[in-house]
C-alpha cells in the first residue's frame, strides 16, 4: 500500500498516537517458473458422476479435507456482480468483476466453501506521481506531485512476474486446467474442496465505481462477493445472463496480503452474514495510521510522497477512465497534507471502530520489520480482537512486508489448512485448542504462546538522564538539538551513540546483564520544546551491539522446489522455500514513533503552540517483539525531522528536552 494500510480509533477521541499503514508486499509469491504439466505431488481427481451415482461429496480424514478433486479439470466462472455503491455518480450500482475457479464436481450437486482474494492490483497499476515532502518556511510544500514515474506505490501487487488475472482466462464454464493461477490457493485447496475466487476491487479491472483508497465503496465492493455467494446481491454472467451460485454453501473465507490483506478485515467489520474466516497479512487497520502518525503526515516505509489520492491513480485501471477524475481529485482536498489531523475523511477508513461486529475467526501475520504497513496496524487489531471477545490468531515473523508461506512451507499450509476446515466446514479438528499466538524469535526459531504481548509482560519505565537511560530520574537538565533530518536519515543519526553531536539526543543503557525482551507497544513522556519550522519529534528505539540480524527482505532458496498442490501447465503447484535476509551491522532500528507537537492533546485537531516553550508531550512508537541480547545496550535517540517517514521541514529546528524529567516505558516480558 502506499499502496497502504493504517489504523485509527473512534471518531469522537482518538487520544492514541504512534499508529501504522500499509502497503502492498514488495516481493511476489515466488512459485517456480518450470512449466510442469502436473505437479510432483498431484491431487487424485474424483470421477464426474453419472446419473447412477452417489451425489459428489467432500472427504474428511481425521477431521481434514483431502485433496479428492481435480484442479486441471476445475470450472472457470466469470462473474458481474452489484453491490450497494455507486462511487462513480452514474446513477447506476457500481459492479464488482468476480472470477472464480471450483471443483468440477460442483456442477453435479456438489456445494463447496470458497476463499475470495480481493484486490486494487489484478489488472496492474499506473505511472504515477508523488506528493514533494520537502515543506518550506511558510510551512506549505515547496512543489505538489512532481513527477516519480521511476517507482510505483508501496502497495504493489503480491503477484509481480505473473499474468494479470484478467489475461488469459478461459471462456465461463469451461475448463480452466490450462491457466495459471497466481498464488497457491487453487493447487492446495481446490482439491481438498473449495472454490477459489479473485474479485477486482471498485475502480480496477472489469470493475465499475472508482478506487478510495479504503473508502466505504471499496468495503461494499468486496463485501458484494460474500453478498453473491449466500445468494443476497446479483450477478451476470459475460453475456449479460443472471447466474447464481448454485454451488456455494455461502460459507467464503476472505485473505490476501497488503492491500489484498486490508479488504477482509474491511468486510468482516460489516458483520455480514457468511463471512466466516479472514486472514490478513500485512494489512491495514486503520488508513490514518498508515499515511499520518499522531497528527502528523507519515508516508510508508520507503514511499516518501504517497498518500491516498497516489494509490488511488496508481491502481484505477477500469475501462472508463475520466469518471472517476473528480472522485480523485476529492481524495486530494479532503486527505488534508496540510494539518495531518484525523478528519472524517480518516474516520471512513477506520476499521478498528466496528471492530466489535466482526464475526470470523481472525488469522493475523504481520512481519515485525515491516516499515511499508507498519506493525501498529496489527497490534491495535488485535487489541480490538481481543477487547470484543473475537476468536482470533496471531502469526510474527522476522521479515517484513512479504508473503510467510514460502518462509514456513509445510507449517503455514498446516496451521490455514485447519483454520478453513474449522470455520468453513466446521470441522472440530482443534484450530482453536492450540496456543493462538506464534513468534519468530531471532534465532528464527518459533515460540508459542497464549497472548500477545506474552502473559506476564509488565511496564518497565527507564528514564532519559543526562548520563544515558537509568531506572530512577535524575537531575534536570535542559539538553538540544538542531534538526538535520531533511538532509540525513535516521540510520545515520543513531550511528554510535557514545559520541557527542549537535543533531540529535542520544541516551542509552550500559550492557545488558542478560536478554532483555520487549513485547508490546514503547510509550514516551517526554518534556520537550521546538523552535523553528518543524513540528515533529521523533522518537527511535534501539539496539546497539554488533550482532547479525533478519532485514525485511528474504532470500529465494532455488536448490529445490517444493510441491504442495495439484499443478497444471504453467503453474507447478511448486515453489521455491526462502529464508530471512541478515545483515551484520552495529546497531538496528527496532522501532519508531512521530508526533506533531501541534497534536499534543488530540489528533483530531491542531492546539497553539509557542516556540520554545516545554511541553509534555505522551506519545506511542509501532509495537514490536524484540529481543535485546545479554551485552547489547538499549537506547533511546530523539529527533525532528525523520528523513524517510515525515515531511521535512528546512533544517535548524531546535529541539530541546528536559532530561531527568524524561522516560521511555517499555513492555518487559518474564
Amino acid at each position: 500500500m502506499a499502496r497502504s494500510d493504517r489504523t485509527g480509533g473512534s471518531g469522537t477521541a482518538r487520544a492514541r498516537t504512534g499508529r501504522a499503514r500499509a502497503k502492498s508486499p514488495g516481493t511476489a509469491y515466488g512459485w517456480g517458473t518450470a512449466l510442469l504439466a502436473v505437479s510432483l505431488l498431484s491431487a487424485l481427481p474424483a470421477p464426474v458422476a453419472r446419473a447412477d451415482d452417489p451425489a459428489p461429496a467432500l472427504s474428511v480424514v481425521d477431521d481434514r479435507t483431502q485433496p479428492v478433486f481435480s484442479r486441471a479439470d476445475a470450472v472457470h466462472q466469470q462473474v458481474d456482480v452489484e453491490t450497494e455503491a455507486d462511487s462513480d455518480g452514474d446513477g447506476r450500482p457500481d459492479t464488482v468483476r468476480m472470477r472464480i475457479l471450483r471443483p468440477r464436481e460442483t456442477d453435479a450437486g456438489l456445494k463447496v466453501a470458497t476463499i475470495v482474494e480481493a484486490s486494487p492490483y489484478w489488472a496492474g497499476g499506473n505511472d504515477v506521481r508523488y506528493h514533494d515532502v520537502d515543506v518550506e518556511v511558510d510551512g506549505l510544500p515547496s512543489g505538489v506531485r512532481p513527477p516519480r514515474g521511476d517507482r510505483v506505490p508501496g502497495l504493489v501487487t503480491p503477484y509481480e512476474g505473473r499474468p494479470a488475472a484478467h489475461q488469459r482466462q478461459p471462456a465461463a464454464g469451461q475448463a480452466a486446467g490450462s491457466v495459471p493461477w497466481p498464488g497457491y490457493t487453487d493447487n492446495y485447496f481446490l482439491p481438498r474442496g473449495y472454490a477459489v475466487a479473485q474479485v477486482d476491487s471498485l475502480g480496477t479491472g472489469g470493475s465499475t465505481g472508482c478506487p478510495t483508497s479504503g473508502g466505504r465503496n471499496e468495503t461494499l465492493g468486496a463485501k458484494a462477493a460474500v453478498d453473491w455467494l449466500n445468494g443476497r446481491a446479483r450477478g451476470w454472467d459475460p453475456q449479460g445472463r443472471p447466474v447464481g451460485a448454485a454451488w456455494s454453501t455461502g460459507d467464503t473465507a476472505m485473505m490476501g496480503i497488503s492491500y489484498n490483506g486490508t479488504l477482509p478485515t474491511a468486510v468482516a467489520t460489516t458483520g455480514v452474514e457468511g463471512l466466516k474466516a479472514i486472514v490478513p497479512i500485512s494489512g491495514i487497520s486503520s488508513w490514518y495510521d498508515y499515511y499520518r502518525a499522531g497528527g502528523g503526515v507519515v508516508a510508508p516505509g520507503g514511499y516518501q510522497g504517497e498518500d491516498a489520492d497516489v494509490l488511488a491513480e496508481y491502481v484505477h485501471t477500469r475501462a472508463d477512465r475520466e469518471v472517476c477524475r473528480p472522485v480523485i481529485d476529492r481524495l486530494t482536498r479532503e486527505q488534508d497534507r496540510v494539518t495531518g489531523d484525523f478528519t472524517p475523511f480518516w474516520q471512513e477508513r477506520d476499521y478498528l471502530r466496528d471492530a466489535g461486529r466482526i464475526k470470523a475467526g481472525v488469522f493475523l501475520v504481520h512481519g515485525g520489520s515491516d516499515w511499508n504497513v507498519r506493525t501498529g496496524h496489527f497490534g491495535q487489531l488485535w487489541e480490538a480482537l481481543k477487547k470484543h471477545g473475537v476468536p482470533r490468531k496471531l502469526w510474527l515473523h522476522q521479515a517484513g512486508h512479504v508473503n510467510p508461506m514460502p518462509l514456513r512451507m509445510e507449517e503455514w499450509l498446516d496451521r490455514l489448512h485447519l483454520w478453513f476446515d474449522h470455520w468453513l466446514y466446521g470441522l472440530d479438528n482443534g484450530a482453536l485448542a492450540e496456543p493462538p499466538v506464534e513468534v519468530e524469535q531471532s534465532d528464527f526459531s518459533w515460540r508459542r504462546q497464549s497472548d500477545w504481548p506474552a502473559r506476564g509482560t509488565r511496564d518497565v519505565r527507564l528514564w532519559l538522564n543526562e548520563g544515558g537511560l537509568g531506572p530512577l530520574p535524575g537531575r534536570p537538565v535542559r539538553q538540544t538539538a538542531t534538526d538535520r533530518g531533511r538532509t540525513v536519515p535516521a540510520e545515520d543519526l543513531v550511528a554510535d551513540p557514545g559520541t557527542a553531536r549537535p543533531d540529535r539526543l542520544a541516551y542509552t543503557t550500559g550492557p545488558l546483564p542478560a536478554d532483555l525482551r520487549v513485547n508490546g507497544v514503547p510509550e514516551l513522556s517526554v518534556r520537550a520544546s521546538l523552535d523553528g519550522s518543524s513540528p515533529y519529534v521523533t522518537a527511535l528505539l534501539v539496539d546497539y551491539g554488533t550482532d547479525t540480524r533478519a532485514t525485511a527482505g528474504t532470500v529465494t532458496d532455488t536448490s529445490r522446489q517444493v510441491c504442495y498442490g495439484e499443478g497444471v501447465p504453467g503453474d507447478t503447484g511448486c515453489a521455491y522455500r526462502t529464508r530471512h535476509r541478515t545483515e551484520t551491522a552495529d546497531f538496528k532500528i527496532v522501532s519508531r514513533g512521530w508526533l506533531d507537537i501541534r497534536n499534543r492533546h488530540s489528533v483530531e485537531r491542531q492546539s497553539r503552540v509557542v516556540e520554545g516553550r516545554e511541553y509534555r508531550l505522551e506519545w506511542a512508537m509501532q509495537p514490536q517483539d524484540h529481543v535485546f541480547e545479554k551485552g547489547h545496550r538499549l537506547g533511546v535517540v530523539l529527533i525532528s525531522t525523520d528523513h524517510d517517514h515525515t515531511l521535512r521541514h528546512p533544517a535548524g529546528t531546535e529541539l530541546a528536552v528536559r532530561a531527568g524529567v524524561s522516560s521511555v516505558t517499555l513492555p518487559v516480558a518474564g
